[in-house]
């Protein structure tokens, strides 16, 4: 397994999200997962308090034990946990933190993010409430989550001498949604900032489990609210293409949209869920393939 920095931190290529624990994956199948990926080498593990209303957070606590200190631990706060519980004041930056040190059973957080802006509250004033917990040895490192270019100068820009700075920011990312490419990718290069993608596989398009003219399978995410805007029939038919160009190259259509962010040398970790030590094992698998200057103008030219 490939290792990039985040900061200070050695992270694996390919990462671990865990926000399917508590939702839809349950305490045994989630000791399961996280077994899976530390024996497939994978130790970057990526959670929020939000998912799960707190559960993946306690669920992931309770069946780290002994495996924490192979883990890189991330979360997130700024989602709202009920009765009013969001955002990014320094109150609330410092009790949010506290509380997921309680559900992740733990002494640190290696990666802690802010979910997403906060517009009530200076950026100024979220910062200086991290560099206390990092100073406090709470936190080793602070990312951050769907920003924008200008956020992101915002925030280098509020840092003071010596203090915390955003080493992270987490977007959306995949071959159907090109977005971070206007900018954001080329910022985080100048910033020296770890660019990581989720929902790396557009949603599970880029799983192999959707194909043109067969029904969707059961709890399948195309019939939640992601559905009308990613599984369309034109996506539906560059998926047929780019799963062709894959197997002809000896690989799975995973492979490719994995290996695709992979190959962006500012990504430092494509985290991807899984709910099965099957998904585990392929996630892990999926970044090695090395493509080339002209297969990655050939997958661009699928996609025009």
């Amino acid at each position: 397994m490939e290792h990039r920095k985040i900061g200070s931190l050695n992270v694996s290529l390919a990462g671990l999200g865990c926000n399917n624990f508590g939702w839809r994956v349950g305490k045994d199948a989630t000791r399961e997962v996280v077994d899976a990926a530390l024996d497939a080498g994978i130790n970057f593990f990526d959670t929020a308090d939000f998912y799960g209303a707190g559960q993946s957070e306690e669920y992931l606590g309770e069946v780290m034990g002994d495996c924490r200190n192979r883990i890189v631990l991330a979360t997130k706060f700024g989602l709202s946990m009920g009765e009013g519980l969001a955002g990014a004041s320094p109150t609330y930056v410092k009790q949010a933190c506290e509380a997921s040190l309680r559900r992740l059973r733990t002494d640190h957080i290696d990666l802690y993010q802010l979910h997403r802006p906060d517009e009530a509250t200076p950026i100024a004033d979220t910062l200086g409430a991290l560099d206390d917990l990092v100073k406090e040895g709470k936190v080793r490192e602070i990312g951050c989550s769907n920003f924008s270019v200008q956020q992101l100068r915002e925030a280098a820009a509020a840092v003071g001498a010596g203090a915390a700075k955003f080493v992270s920011v987490q977007n959306n990312y995949s071959l159907f949604h090109r977005e971070p490419e206007q900018g954001v990718l080329e910022e985080c290069a100048r910033l020296e900032v770890g660019f990581l993608p989720y929902f790396p596989l557009a949603n599970g398009l880029l799983s192999g489990k959707y194909r043109k003219g067969q029904p969707l399978p059961e709890s399948s995410r195309a019939k939640d609210g992601f559905g009308p805007s990613m599984f369309t029939e034109a996506n539906l038919e560059k998926v047929e293409s780019l799963l062709s160009f894959a197997e002809q190259r000896g690989h799975s259509l995973l492979e490719l949209g994995v290996s695709w962010l992979a190959s962006r040398g500012v990504v430092s970790s494509v985290i991807a869920g899984a709910k099965s030590v099957a998904q585990v094992k392929e996630n892990a698998a999926a970044t090695g393939w090395e493509m080339s200057a002209a297969e990655l103008a050939e997958i661009d030219a699928i996609l025009a």
